[in-house]
């Protein structure tokens, strides 16, 4: 195990408002997150989960507290510094699927090395190899209409990793998604967590889920209320 985590979260709070409407999200997190790891984050509605990844994803900006991420202090960053981290480092998976619906699957998953200027070529290999890391090279002219919803959240995983990102963010990834189509999703980011080498924070509500993670965090009241090991892993 790397002895600098690629994510690191010391006394981080969160405070919502001012006054005395004023609601404290997150009361001083302490987390560690290594490089590689799979990590599943649960806990009740209002428990801190959401707003955690948020922050872990330069999404939202912590009231107190440091985040680092591969040692550089995120706290401190503009709004356009952490967009910058997000685009390089950062790929994103929600439970709704999010795709153009007038687009190919490849065009899809192109999107976001459109939005970083790439050419032409390079978007195509890149797409190409991604659907192909997901199983779905043979369904690249496939519109999200013409796909399973299994296979749109495949799509919308590939799109989160054609820019190599070192972290995967995944939102409640198998919410929309039967009993056998959430298990291959799993399966597919467990194989993506281990020979892809990409870092996995995953949302979940279900314990069958988070059991494929190697590391379950549970969040209570603001707080991390226990650390434990995935059933799975």
């Amino acid at each position: 195990m790397s002895v600098n985590p690629i994510i690191s979260l010391r006394g981080v709070t969160k405070v919502y408002g001012e006054g005395p409407t004023a609601f404290q999200a997150l009361k001083g997190v302490d987390l560690d997150i290594q490089q590689g790891d799979f990590v599943a984050v649960m806990g009740p509605s209002g428990s801190g989960k959401s707003t955690t990844m948020n922050i872990l994803g330069c999404l939202d900006v912590p009231t107190g507290g440091t985040y680092l991420f591969k040692g550089h202090h995120v706290e401190t960053l503009d709004r356009d510094q952490r967009a910058l981290l997000r685009r390089r480092y950062l790929g994103f998976v929600f439970q709704g699927f999010n795709l153009l619906s007038r687009t190919t699957a490849l065009e899809n998953v192109e999107l976001p090395l459109l939005y970083r200027g790439e050419d032409k070529k390079l978007r195509y290999d890149m797409g190409m190899a991604a659907l192909d890391k997901v199983g779905l090279k043979d369904w690249w002219d496939h519109t999200p209409a013409e796909l399973s919803g299994g296979q749109q959240q495949r799509v919308a995983i590939a799109r989160a990793i054609v820019t190599q990102p070192d972290v995967l963010v995944a939102d409640e990834p198998t919410g929309n998604l039967d009993s056998q189509r959430s298990i291959e999703i799993m399966e597919l980011l467990t194989d993506l967590n281990r020979n892809s080498g990409i870092t996995v924070l995953m949302v979940t509500h279900e314990p069958d889920m988070a059991a494929y993670a190697r590391t379950i965090v549970h969040f209570r009241d603001g707080l991390v209320e226990s650390i434990e090991e995935g059933v799975k892993a």
